[in-house]
């Protein structure tokens, strides 16, 4: 054991001298035409921040914490509070409030009994009942962290499947194949060799290879239901000043997940594994028992209900400002949905009470307030992903700053320019499913969307835009594809949660998330070609 220790120590220190050696070798090399001193430190830092989280060097977080390091110590900033500037952006405190609100959800147990509800009255058939598991993954992933949300449902769905399966284990990769089961007597005289104990089922892999998957594709709805969103939104914000609302998010990412849901569960339960069990009957009134034991939701578990149907209500109205300013008056349209003007506070200018991150911060004390959660329970968060944010967010502006970002993609990207606009999409999409799948969809999103959105000034001739408007496009369309990686358990925390379940081997997710990741590179390139031209005009720009 404390030679294995010793080996993975081995591993890392030599990993992290590789990225060392690397570092100082694009450090020290003779600068190239059209790249300034200090843009060459920064490439040098993403060099060094994305081998260690390609390599898994060290925790994403970790991994994050060194780039401000970097980045003072080269003297890309002269003053480290600017190279920290990244970790206090506002989208870190929304996700900070997004994972505290999911918190309080869990521990009254209400997203258990959603999908408890949802199962008793969908749950019909085999189909059916995988498409519950899904329906509600999705659904959760959009306003809870589709990490959380996997970690809930695979145990959910393991327990609908022993009641589908009808009996107490399910099938496991760590399962023993037993040597001395009596053979059968097939009906021709023959002998039929005994099945192993660890056969899976088609159920079993589709539904929870639909459990992982639903929750990546439901976490593209909403700007907090998975890390890549939120990293787009505090980079476009850093490096374009540029603010998506959520109601704007909500317009891009969830027509994604009403198209894209459906066929996932389509090709997982007709085409690769169609479940071959043909009742389901059993499941169905297990959940209509474990919900009935429940019982009525507390009254500390209606007011969370409450705040956080309230929280995303308002985070929806405060983006929709244009259907109530023939209703209000100036002073009203600009306390509540911002703007320049004079505000009832008698002020003039103001980001507005309907603002996300506002309404969001503010239900966490209305959580405390309501006497449903203490701070030991707030507390307990994902405070690694939130670094991860900041360090992301601090490489992509010291990328901008630099000006490191337009050298790479006038020098990498310039042959694609004059090309068709669905082949530009296929690219962006196809390289970034290909990154997330050897790294997290998170370090990914952090490396690729500041290269994306330098791209705006090399293809805004080509898509007809303005090179704003192409930056914006195509780091919307990078990150969605981000969340569309299925092959690897590396590629995102719900494959990761899945396969660490035991209870699907990678052959399986490794075979299905190949040929879906085939078919959605397909699918997103056109989808987002239809967005592009018919819908994103109208919401994003």
């Amino acid at each position: 054991m404390i030679h294995g220790r010793m080996s993975q120590s081995n591993k890392r220190i030599i990993k992290f001298l590789v990225a060392v050696v690397g570092t100082i070798a694009i450090a020290a090399a003779p600068s190239p035409t059209g790249l300034s001193m200090t843009g060459q430190y920064a490439l040098a830092t993403m060099f060094f921040a994305g081998f260690l989280w390609v390599t898994g060097t060290f925790p994403l977080a970790v991994t994050a914490l060194t780039i401000p390091l970097l980045l003072t110590g080269t003297g890309v900033y002269d003053d480290m509070d600017v190279a920290l500037s990244g970790f206090a952006d506002h989208i870190i405190f929304l996700f900070l409030a997004g994972f505290m609100l999911a918190n309080a959800i869990q521990k009254y147990d209400i997203d258990r009994r959603i999908a408890l509800y949802t199962i008793a009255k969908m749950g019909s058939s085999p189909r059916r009942l995988i498409l519950a598991i899904m329906v509600v993954t999705a659904t959760l992933s959009m306003w809870v962290s589709n990490t959380a949300t996997t970690a809930m449902m695979t145990p959910i769905a393991v327990g609908v499947l022993t009641q589908v399966l009808d009996r107490d284990d399910l099938a496991s990769a760590d399962d023993p194949i037993p040597d001395d089961r009596p053979s059968e007597t097939a009906a021709d005289g023959g002998t039929v060799e005994p099945a192993a104990t660890n056969e899976f089922t088609n159920i079993q892999i589709s539904m929870l290879l639909g459990t992982a998957y639903a929750a990546s594709v439901g976490g593209v709805g909403t700007i907090i239901g998975t890390p890549p969103n939120a990293i787009l939104v505090g980079q476009l914000n850093a490096v374009l000043d540029y603010e998506v609302g959520f109601a704007d998010w909500f317009l891009v990412g969830f027509p994604i997940v009403v198209v894209t849901l459906p066929l996932v569960w389509f090709l997982l339960t007709y085409v690769l594994y169609p479940p071959e069990v043909p009742d389901v009957t059993e499941a169905r009134a297990t959940a209509r028992e474990q919900l009935a034991a429940e019982g009525e939701l507390s009254t500390r578990g209606k007011r969370v209900a409450a705040i956080f149907a309230a929280t995303a209500g308002l985070w929806m109205i405060g983006g929709l400002g244009e259907f109530f300013e023939p209703h209000l008056s100036s002073v009203w349209m600009t306390s509540l949905f911002g703007g320049e003007g004079a505000t009832v506070f008698g002020v003039d200018g103001h980001q507005g009470l309907l603002y996300y991150v506002l309404v969001g911060v503010a239900a966490v004390p209305a959580l405390v307030l309501a006497d449903t959660m203490e701070w030991d329970e707030l507390v307990d968060i994902d405070w690694g992903t939130l670094l991860l944010f900041g360090g992301g967010i601090s490489l992509a502006n010291a990328l901008a700053d630099t000006g490191a970002t337009e050298w790479i993609a006038e020098t990498v990207f310039s042959g694609l320019v004059g090309s068709p606009i669905v082949l530009i999409i296929a690219v962006v999409v196809l390289l970034v499913i290909f990154l997330t799948e050897m790294t997290s969809n998170a370090a990914t999103t952090s490396i690729i969307v500041p290269i994306l959105i330098s791209l705006g000034s090399v293809f805004s001739a080509t898509l007809g835009l303005t090179d704003f408007s192409t930056s914006l496009f195509l780091a919307v369309a990078g990150t969605i594809a981000a969340s569309f990686a299925f092959a690897l358990p590396v590629a995102t925390p719900p494959n990761a949660i899945v396969f660490g379940s035991g209870y699907v081997e990678q052959r399986h997710m490794l075979r299905t998330g190949l040929v879906l990741n085939a078919i959605m590179t397909a699918v997103l390139t056109g989808l987002i070609w239809f967005l592009f031209t018919f819908v994103w005009p109208h919401t994003l720009w």
